[in-house]
């Protein structure tokens, strides 16, 4: 039971996330993604030298890239 109690706590952090992706303007979230690609690439290349101490947060980076692709999406479908 405390298992479910966890997830939905996790789903609920990821909505609060992309809402307040949905907030900022397509300019903004353009931005964001390049400075999250940038940041990406430094955490692979910390990786491969084998600097990198927090492993996880190339999955979180990984994961906000794709909520704000997947918000700029959405947008450019109700414009279109």
């Amino acid at each position: 039971m405390a298992e479910k109690k966890s997830k939905k706590v996790e789903t609920a952090k990821a909505s609060s996330k992309a809402d307040e992706f949905r907030t900022k303007s397509t300019d903004e979230l353009t931005d964001q993604v390049a400075k999250l690609k940038k940041e990406q690439f430094n955490l692979r290349f910390q990786k491969a030298n084998g600097q990198l101490e927090k492993t996880a947060r190339i999955r979180a980076v990984r994961r906000d890239i794709a909520r704000i692709e997947t918000i700029l999406a959405e947008t450019r479908r109700k414009a279109g």
